[in-house]
């Protein structure tokens, strides 16, 4: 769909700088979702995998993100190789609904309850990031953290439209439950993509 040199704005590696790739096609289609754009993939120009790492190893960026839509519904195989032989740390953002292909530095799990991440998703979880629409989706993020390992960060993230409704509920949970912490969507305060 689009890839851009930019700061990472969500998760454990926010503030980072780094190189979006954003892959069009969902499956998952949240009602809340800020790139549902992403979602039909027939109406977005398809790109040569050298073409998308030449741009990418040209921005300079450490790292390589690569999101969606659901990016999981492609085979990263090649691309992530590329992206790994022209230097750079390759991460992921999916909801884990599709089986994982590629090699990753880091992967951010963000279940989503209209398909849920696949049983294999969690143990590779590097990061889980739960975005808290209502009250409801603590229990969501409890029960999705009940699966990935030990070593996984925990992160509640309010969805940017009910952050003010949310984050006070989940600032009561993170001093509750301190494993968690919070993630905010910190490119949109600084008004970046």
């Amino acid at each position: 769909m689009e890839h851009f040199f930019t700061i990472q704005g969500e998760g454990v590696h926010s503030g980072t700088a780094a190189y979006f790739i954003r892959l069009a096609g969902c499956d998952v289609g949240c009602h809340w979702c800020d790139v549902k754009d992403s979602w039909d993939a027939t109406i977005h120009p398809v790109m040569e995998i050298e073409d998308i790492v030449e741009h990418a190893k040209e921005s300079g960026a450490p790292i390589a993100v690569i999101t969606g839509g659901e990016p999981t519904m492609h085979n990263l195989a090649e691309l992530t190789k590329q992206l790994k032989k022209a230097g750079m740390d390759v991460h992921i953002e999916t909801s884990g609904s599709s089986p994982l292909t590629g090699t990753f530095d880091w992967i951010c799990l963000s279940p989503k309850k209209r398909k849920p991440p696949l049983k294999e998703a969690y143990a590779k979880a590097d990061e889980l990031k739960v975005v808290i629409y209502n009250k409801d989706d603590f229990a969501w993020a409890e029960k999705n953290a009940a699966h990935v390992s030990k070593k996984c960060e925990l992160l509640l993230q309010p969805e940017w439209g009910k952050s003010l409704k949310m984050m006070p509920m989940i600032v009561d949970y993170v001093k509750k439950h301190p494993c968690w912490q919070v993630s905010l969507q910190t490119h949109k305060y600084m008004n970046i993509p």
